[in-house]
């Protein structure tokens, strides 16, 4: 009887794991915000969650929304870099996040021209209101066409971020997932 009962628990707690594990590759998955990029929509250390869902259908978040991005541009991502990056299997092999994840806005899509000048970000000519943005842009001009397959993303704290500018353009493959927002009331 007892073997009996033990195996009930193994089989209740492999199908959670299983479950947790689907769920977290396919479906949602918490991240942690690491750094200043994001000041001051999100703080270093705060916890997010991020709807994977368009990782998962190949379909692109909207302008201005917050994803998640892996931010080793100059490499094919694989199917075992969504299982490895699971904090489930993080927490079985004892690991820390290794910080190529970024969180970051999406500005530009495919065919879109992004440019800055007088500390103002501009997309296919048109000034973008950005109230969200920490503090005027400091730096140089820049000017970026989005190739196919593609986005360009930025932080909002924009002196203090490693976004496009400089990590290049992030390929669809790339763009784990977007933040979702949790709406209480009305």
């Amino acid at each position: 009887m007892k073997l009996r009962e033990i195996w009930e628990w193994v089989r209740s707690l492999a199908f959670a794991l299983g479950l947790a594990l689907v769920l977290g590759i396919f479906v949602f998955q918490p991240f942690k915000v690491e750094g200043h990029s994001m000041d001051p929509t999100l703080q270093d250390q705060q916890r997010i969650y991020v709807s994977k869902l368009s990782h998962t259908f190949s379909y692109l978040p909207d302008y201005g929304d917050i994803v998640v991005i892996d931010s080793r541009v100059d490499r094919e991502r694989r199917f075992q870099d969504d299982l490895v990056g699971h904090p489930l299997i993080h927490l079985f092999l004892g690991k820390e996040n290794e910080n190529f994840m970024y969180v970051k806005r999406l500005i530009g899509k495919p065919g879109d021209v992004i440019e800055i000048k007088d500390h103002q970000l501009y997309r296919n000519g048109e000034k973008l209101s950005e109230p969200y943005i920490k503090e005027k842009m400091e730096g140089e001009d820049g000017k970026w066409a989005v190739p196919e397959g593609h986005i360009f993303v930025m932080g909002d704290n924009r002196n203090n971020s490693l976004d496009s500018r400089e990590i290049g353009f992030v390929p669809f493959d790339h763009v784990i997932g977007s933040k979702i927002e949790w709406k209480v009331g009305k």
